[in-house]
C-alpha cells in the first residue's frame, strides 16, 4: 500500500471509532483491508454486548474471517484507530494478519484511561509472581490430547 491508501483507510478505522462512541462502545475502530478492499471493519463492542474480549480489532477479525470463510488472514492489513493491545496483537498475529497500521499509541490510550502497562508487565513476570493465582496441576493426562492431536490424520494445520 501506499501512504495515501494507508492514511485513507486509517481516517476511516478512527471515523469508525469515533462514530462507535454514540453507539455506547469504546472510543476504538479496527478495518481490516485485503486487495485495497475493506471486508470488515467494527468498533469496541466490549460493553454493548458485555464481552471483555470484543475490541474492535478481535470483532474485526472475526468478521473477516467469517466473510472469507478462514481463519488465515494473510495478505491483509488492519487499520487501527490506536495502537492494538497485547490480546488484540495476539489475536492480529494467530490471524496472520500481514500489516497492522494504526493512529494514536498505547501512551494515548493511556491518557484517555486504557491503560495495558498492567497487563504487559504481568504477562513479563514468572508464573508465580503474576497477580492473578496461576497454576499448573501435573496429571497423567496433561498431553493427552497433543499426543492425540499429534497422530489425527484428519488434523488441519494452523
Amino acid at each position: 500500500m501506499n501512504i495515501d491508501k494507508d492514511s485513507y483507510f486509517l481516517e476511516k478505522a478512527i471515523d469508525r471509532a469515533i462514530k462507535n462512541i454514540s453507539e455506547n462502545g469504546g472510543p476504538f475502530g479496527a478495518i481490516i483491508v485485503e486487495n485495497g478492499t475493506i471486508i470488515s471493519e467494527s468498533g469496541n463492542r466490549v460493553r454493548i454486548i458485555n464481552d471483555p474480549t470484543a475490541h474492535a480489532e478481535v470483532e474485526a477479525i472475526r468478521k473477516a474471517c467469517a466473510t472469507k470463510n478462514t481463519y488465515s488472514l494473510e495478505n491483509c492489513t488492519i487499520y487501527c484507530s490506536c495502537e492494538p493491545c497485547p490480546m488484540c496483537l495476539a489475536a492480529i498475529y494467530w490471524a496472520r494478519i500481514s500489516r497492522v497500521v494504526f493512529a494514536a499509541n498505547k501512551s494515548d490510550a493511556a491518557r484517555a484511561g486504557f491503560d495495558d502497562k498492567y497487563i504487559y508487565d504481568e504477562i513479563a513476570k514468572p508464573i508465580d509472581l503474576r497477580t492473578i493465582e496461576t497454576i499448573q496441576i501435573e496429571t497423567e493426562k496433561n498431553t493427552h490430547a497433543f499426543k492425540k492431536w499429534d497422530t489425527y490424520i484428519d488434523k488441519l494445520d494452523y
